[in-house]
Parts: structure tokens; C-alpha cells; sequence
């Protein structure tokens, strides 16, 4: 079974974690991910920074320009992560856009990830049909799971058809914005989650964007399976280094 189906029928509410390959330093990359799961992390995201991201916010874009200019590539990073798994066990999961992946090959990526490890990808940009209709049998030949995201403008009928497609979890972004832009949830993201609890999709739902400390951690999990902190983390990175990160988990799960 893949880490991240294992990891959702856990009894417990999940915490993941986004960061920026290459950032804060240039091999950053393996301490970081090793020093997450020390501290409890059930999951994390591992971005590859890319010129054009279209979902991030101020906070990640400066990560990933940070990270571009010490020397972060596709390569690179596979070549960090070739030996993750003697150190790791928790799912790890990509987040990118598709031209670095197609720049690379589709086949040739999803096979190194298999490799290496990686357990599933988010790709933002890659849209529902043209993934069932060219890549899907490549995906799932090296057991990669590929997740989806959807906001509180996705029609049910959307929402229905993600869920079909989905075997892992769905990211639910809980407003329409880029990263970071927002803190704290109202009556739309309340609305939303009722909303989304209500449809009794068969995938479990991860909260992204909007979560940066307990508080908004609590608000998150108590209408999904779990919730991922992306910018937050960036941010307290870029204060506090690495070696802050148990410090950092800390105020989350307070």
C-alpha cells in the first residue's frame, strides 16, 4: 500500500508540511525533511521551485527564487533525495508545475520519483482531463498518487469528478488566493467545509492555504482529515533556520 493510504487510515489528525527544495541553502533539503519527521510532521510536501509558480504566494515565490539562484534543479533535487528513504518513512509528496516535469519526460520523472521513493505529486496546473487522458496509466505503473486540489468555487459536479479520480486524499484550498495571502477562516471557508463534509466524497481532504498556527490548525481539522503549512513554515525558516524546526512544531501543535 502507498505511504500516503496508509498514513490517512491513521486515527489521528495530520499535520503536513510544504517547503522549498534548496531553501533556505542549497542542501538544506535532507536535514530539513529528516528534522520534520523527528519533530512528529505526518507528511510532507517538498516543492520544486519553479520561475512561474501560479499558486504561490509572495512568501514561496521568494523561497523558490531564493532557491533557483543558489542552484536548485530537477536533477539536483533527485540527486538530494536518492538515499531519503534509508532515513525517512513518513510519505513524501512533490509539489511543482508540470513544465519542469514535461521539460524532464513524464515517464522518465515519474520513474525517478518511484526510485527515490516519493509517494505522490501535486501539480497545480496539470488539468483533470488531460491528466486521465495522457498520464494516468504512467502515474499509477510506479504507484504515484496524484492529488488535486479544489477551492470553494469548484462546482459539485467538479468536486465529484476529482474525487473519482482521486485515490490518495484532495487538497482542499480553503479560499480562492495564492499562498500566504490570508489568515484565520470566516463564514465563506465554514460554508465551504460544511459544504465539502456534507458531499461524503471517498477521499479524505488535506486544508491547505490560510493555516499558521494552532489556532487556524484546529479550525482546519475539525472539518478534514488533516492540514498542510506551507508559507508559515518559510517564513520561520527564513527567521529561525533549520534548526528552529522542532521550536516551530511545537506552536502548531500546541
Amino acid at each position: 500500500m502507498n505511504r500516503i493510504n496508509r498514513k490517512m487510515q491513521e486515527d489521528k489528525k495530520l499535520l503536513s508540511i510544504y517547503f522549498t527544495a534548496g531553501y533556505p541553502s542549497l542542501n538544506d533539503t535532507v536535514k530539513i525533511i529528516q528534522d520534520l519527521e523527528a519533530s512528529g510532521i505526518d507528511m510532507i510536501e517538498i516543492g520544486l521551485p519553479f520561475s512561474d509558480p501560479l499558486a504561490d504566494g509572495p512568501t514561496i515565490q521568494n523561497s523558490s527564487t531564493a532557491a533557483l539562484k543558489n542552484g536548485m534543479t530537477t536533477n539536483l533535487l533527485f540527486e538530494q533525495l536518492k538515499d531519503i528513504r534509508k532515513s525517512v518513512s513518513i510519505p513524501l509528496i512533490l509539489m511543482g508545475y508540470f513544465n519542469p516535469m514535461l521539460q524532464y519526460g513524464v515517464e522518465a520523472f515519474c520513474k525517478k520519483c518511484a526510485e527515490i521513493g516519493i509517494d505522490g505529486l501535486i501539480m497545480p496546473d496539470l488539468p483533470l482531463d488531460v491528466y486521465q487522458d495522457e498520464y494516468e496509466a504512467i502515474f499509477k505503473k510506479y504507484d504515484l498518487k496524484n492529488i488535486f486540489l479544489i477551492t470553494p468555487q469548484t462546482s459539485d459536479n467538479r468536486i465529484q469528478q476529482i474525487d473519482t479520480a482521486s485515490d490518495a486524499f484532495i487538497y482542499m484550498v480553503s479560499s480562492a488566493s495564492v499562498t500566504g495571502s490570508k489568515s484565520g477562516f470566516g463564514t465563506e471557508q465554514t460554508t465551504y467545509f460544511n459544504r465539502i463534509g456534507a458531499m461524503n466524497l471517498k477521499n479524505p481532504q488535506i486544508v491547505g492555504f490560510g493555516i499558521n498556527n494552532a489556532e487556524t490548525f484546529q479550525q482546519a481539522t475539525a472539518h478534514a482529515k488533516g492540514a498542510i503549512i506551507g508559507s508559515a513554515f518559510i517564513k520561520h525558516l527564513t527567521e529561525k533556520g533549520p534548526e528552529a524546526i522542532p521550536e516551530f512544531v511545537r506552536t502548531i501543535r500546541a
